[in-house]
């Protein structure tokens, strides 16, 4: 055979009809996962562990592709949930049914481009439709209209029965992030879901504050700090290392004395430093070429009883500065009381077997909120988590485009009769592709 005689782009009839039955299998995959009587999906990946949910998103992403037209159809699902945050599923089967119908035009002998460019047409003029369907107006200040449209969002999922639960939590937390009569977005980086093991999903909270999955670095130190005064910095609280890999070899006790004084002297500057400030709760960042805070520091600091919480990850220093109303500290010169946030409590709390921090009563806090979930084991928490980000994300649109049309697929059938109709006022090949 001659291999340059074979067009290898998507153009080749036999790839094109590969493509569209790939995806057509990917989209039946997933299609029983859909609406109120969707099932869920079990998926187990290839280290044994095992996923139950009715995500589009996370089922794609679980599935190993390899078609590349199948790849496109999961970065598809991807954007959607990125973008949308909800109608991950809905996408992917929507998808695969136009890819249906444009088999059929293929077969009739209509150029691929054609159909794309009308398929694009008729998407506009399905917006047009939806527009003028865009009758119930909402008001997002009314928090009972809101949550009314999250009703259903959490329906057939494993954590149906606490999405009375959740839906107040998701709505709660947007407006809290955002002025109402102001702000037609919401970003979502300002609300901090905290996933902690244990407990039901019951005790699901809204936190007005700040939480640590971690608990606080002190041995005798305090648990509870009330009027606390918080430092976020991002230098290390231990003997500084040379740049260098290499050992250094004490021959006498002498040497080793004054290695070691050195050391406790340079920690002690840092500690008396941050006494003199008046800052009684510390917030280390994460460090990975020596440890945030040495040992000889926690009792120092124990000492002068200051709270350490050490191991912050560097991506939430963010999240936490814009909480705390203050700015990291990124060395000991800039330690100062004005540099210091302040706060009515900072306690450590003990749930069944670990213990987390919580910050509250912030003083000047940024507009962030943070939602700590729970869950008795880790498939009901992860799909908490999951059906908490999906009726995030329904608030999210609701305060970008302010207005409810029909459920339970009422539009999509409008859309078709109008796009039939419209079908019959034009000429040519759009008139099939439209059809």
């Amino acid at each position: 055979l001659d291999v340059n005689r074979f067009d290898t782009t998507i153009n080749s009839p036999i790839l094109l009809f590969s493509a569209i039955f790939y995806i057509r299998l990917l989209a039946d995959a997933i299609r029983t996962s859909l609406g109120p009587r969707g099932m869920d999906k079990m998926i187990q990946t290839g280290n044994g562990e095992v996923t139950i949910t009715n995500d589009g998103a996370t089922i794609l992403k679980q599935i190993s592709v390899t078609h590349p037209a199948a790849k496109m159809l999961v970065e598809l699902s991807k954007a959607q949930d990125i973008e949308a945050g909800d109608g991950t599923t809905s996408v992917v089967v929507v998808a695969g049914s136009l890819l249906e119908a444009a088999e059929k035009l293929l077969q009739r002998g209509i150029h691929p481009t054609i159909i794309s460019d009308a398929f694009q047409h008729a998407a506009s003029k399905a917006v047009e439709i939806l527009a003028e369907m865009f009758s119930n107006q909402l008001n997002c200040t009314d928090k009972e209209s809101l949550l009314v449209s999250l009703s259903d969002q959490s329906g057939n999922r494993v954590v149906s029965q606490q999405s009375s639960l959740l839906a107040p939590i998701a709505v709660e937390a947007v407006l809290k992030v955002i002025d109402p009569l102001k702000d037609k977005n919401v970003d979502l980086k300002d609300i901090r879901v905290i996933k902690k093991l244990g407990g039901t999903v019951e005790d699901t909270e809204l936190v007005e504050g700040l939480v640590f999955t971690q608990k606080s670095a002190n041995v005798n130190g305090p648990r509870r700090v009330e009027k606390a005064k918080i430092g976020v910095i991002q230098f290390c609280i231990s003997p500084p290392k040379t740049d260098m890999d290499h050992n250094v070899i004490v021959s006498d006790y002498a040497a080793m004395d004054r290695v070691l004084k050195e050391e406790r002297a340079y920690i002690l500057n840092i500690v008396k430093q941050v006494k003199k400030a008046g800052c009684n709760v510390l917030l280390v960042q994460k460090s990975i070429l020596r440890d945030a805070v040495s040992d000889l520091a926690i009792h120092f600091l124990d000492k002068i009883k200051v709270m350490v919480v050490k191991d912050v990850e560097r991506e939430d220093i963010e999240f936490v500065t814009k909480t705390l109303g203050c700015r990291p500290i990124a060395s000991l010169d800039h330690f100062l009381p004005e540099h210091l946030a302040t706060a009515e409590l900072v306690e450590e709390v003990q749930t069944g077997n670990s213990k987390f921090v919580k910050v509250t009563g912030i003083q000047n806090s940024g507009r962030t909120v943070t939602v700590l979930v729970r869950g008795s084991n880790k498939l009901v928490l992860e799909e908490a988590d999951r059906s908490l980000h999906d009726a995030l994300c329904v608030v999210r649109c609701l305060v970008k485009q302010r207005a409810l049309i029909a459920g339970g697929g009422a539009p999509e059938t409008e859309l078709a009769l109008k796009l039939a109709q419209y079908a019959q006022t034009i000429t040519g090949v759009d008139a099939y592709c439209f059809r």
